[in-house]
C-alpha cells in the first residue's frame, strides 16, 4: 500500500481534516433565526402580603375576596418568571379608604400600570397608572370588577384581556420581534402568557447528527493517521 509522504506530523493532518469537516458543516447550516423579545401583553397579579404574586387563573375565572388587592401589567415579557409587575402603592386601607363597606358588597383593590413607553405599540403612549377601588357584588370576578372601574376592556375570541380602558387600541398577545415590531399573533388557543416559539430552546436534529458524523469522522482520521505511522 503507497504510504503518505509528507514531513507533517500526524497529529496535525488529523487537525486538517477535522477543520474542513467543521467548514464544510457550517458552510451549509441556515443562519440562526432571530430571537424574539417575548410578547406585549396585560398580565394579571395576586396581592400576597408585601408581594406580588402571578395569578394563578385568568381575571374572568378568579373570584376575589373582600379585601383582596390585585393589579394589572402590560409590558413586554417572554414568560412568566420576567413577567414586569405593577408598580406603585398596592394597600388596601389607602386604595379603598374613600369606599365604606356595603352589604352584599365586596370590595377590590385595583391597581392598573399601564407599562412603560418602550412597550407600547407603535404610536401609542401608555396613560399614568391608576389605583382604583371597585365594589361589585360578592360573586363577581376579577374580569367584573375591573370592568366596573376601567371600562373599555377589550378581549380576544379565546377570552384573552387586550385592552383596559381602552389601551392599546389594537393588538392582542402579539409577539414582538427584537427591534420592538410586533411580528405576529399567537395561533388560536395559545395564551401569550408564558408562550415561547416552540422552534426555540434546542438545537435542530440536522444539527446533532452533523455534530455526530464530525465526531465520526475526526475519529476516523486520527486512526487513519497512526496507523499509517505504524
Amino acid at each position: 500500500m503507497t504510504r503518505v509522504r509528507s514531513g507533517r506530523p500526524a497529529r496535525f493532518v488529523a487537525g486538517a481534516v477535522l477543520t474542513a469537516l467543521f467548514a464544510s458543516l457550517f458552510a451549509v447550516l441556515p443562519a440562526a433565526p432571530a430571537q424574539a423579545a417575548g410578547y406585549r401583553y396585560w398580565s394579571f397579579w395576586d396581592r400576597d402580603g408585601a408581594k406580588w404574586a402571578y395569578a394563578t387563573q385568568g381575571p374572568s375565572t378568579a373570584r376575589p375576596d373582600d379585601g383582596a388587592v390585585q393589579g394589572f401589567r402590560f409590558s413586554v415579557s417572554e414568560d412568566s418568571q420576567d413577567s414586569a409587575k405593577p408598580r406603585g402603592p398596592a394597600d388596601f386601607g389607602d386604595i379603598c379608604a374613600s369606599t365604606p363597606a356595603k352589604d352584599g358588597r365586596k370590595r377590590v383593590a385595583l391597581v392598573i400600570d399601564f407599562g412603560l413607553p418602550k412597550d407600547a405599540p407603535k404610536g401609542e403612549t401608555p396613560p399614568a397608572p391608576r389605583l382604583a377601588c371597585a365594589q361589585v357584588g360578592e360573586d363577581a370576578t376579577s374580569a367584573e370588577a375591573l370592568a366596573s372601574v376601567a371600562k373599555p376592556l377589550r378581549y380576544d375570541s379565546n377570552a384573552l384581556l387586550c385592552a383596559i380602558d381602552g389601551y392599546p387600541k389594537s393588538g392582542c398577545g402579539d409577539q414582538v420581534s427584537g427591534n420592538g415590531e410586533s411580528a405576529r399573533k399567537p395561533a388560536t388557543g395559545e395564551s401569550a402568557q408564558g408562550k415561547k416559539d416552540a422552534s426555540d430552546g434546542g438545537p435542530s436534529v440536522g444539527l446533532i447528527a452533523g455534530v455526530a458524523a464530525i465526531a465520526v469522522l475526526g475519529a476516523a482520521a486520527v486512526w487513519q493517521t497512526r496507523r499509517r505511522r505504524g
